[in-house]
């Protein structure tokens, strides 16, 4: 009976002890090494650590920078637009120029020139009409030179210049009659000789 009595006890004593030292064991690993806390964030109710003094300097430093390079690139975008502007409006009064200096050359030389063909027009389009249109009368009738009358309607030469034919636009001449030149229709009417003054031959003339 002794040592069936005494083996449980040998056994609880050593549980016991066994436990006590495990118990031990485990609130040793629970805490830290050196003695530390661990801090828990929780959402919403944690407080940022505010800046250091360098770190408030760093952004403060890099926020003027951004403003800095964006009010250059405005500038430099300003300036970019204005001479585009400039060139524009360059462009354009140097072919407004030109085109001017053009019509008055071309109408000078239509004046100037010894032969000048004549095309038939309607005044009020510039478009060519069908030579019988000014053929019908002589130039100056209703007071002004180069007009003429067909049914009511006011037809007179373009001289100089060219057109693709009826119901065409004339370009490059002008509505101005040549003094001292000749002038011929297309169809070889000369309503005008050089030197002369006006007058009109050949088919449909006076």
């Amino acid at each position: 009976m002794g040592p069936d009595q005494g083996g449980p006890d040998d056994r609880n004593g050593a549980g016991e002890t066994g436990g006590a030292d495990g118990s031990g064991s485990g609130d040793e690993a629970a805490q830290a090494p050196g003695g530390g806390r661990i801090r828990r964030q929780e959402p919403g109710a944690t407080v940022p650590r505010p800046p250091t003094v360098g770190e408030a300097r760093a952004r403060d430093k890099a926020r003027k920078d951004r403003a800095e390079q964006e009010r250059l690139a405005a500038e430099a975008e300003a300036k970019a637009e204005e001479r585009r502007r400039k060139r524009k409006k360059g462009l354009i009064g140097g072919v407004a120029v030109v085109g001017v200096v053009g019509l008055v050359a071309l109408g000078y030389t239509a004046l100037s020139s010894d032969d000048v063909q004549a095309t038939c027009i309607d005044p009020n389009t510039e478009v060519e009409v069908d030579e019988s249109y000014c053929t019908t009368g002589t130039p100056g009738t209703g007071g002004m030179a180069g007009m003429f009358i067909f049914a009511g309607s006011p037809y007179r030469y373009y001289y100089g210049g060219s057109a693709g034919g009826v119901g065409t636009k004339v370009t490059g001449g002008t509505v101005v009659t040549p003094k001292g030149a000749t002038i011929t229709t297309k169809s070889g009417t000369t309503i005008q000789r050089g030197g002369f003054g006006s007058k009109s031959t050949g088919s449909g003339g006076s």
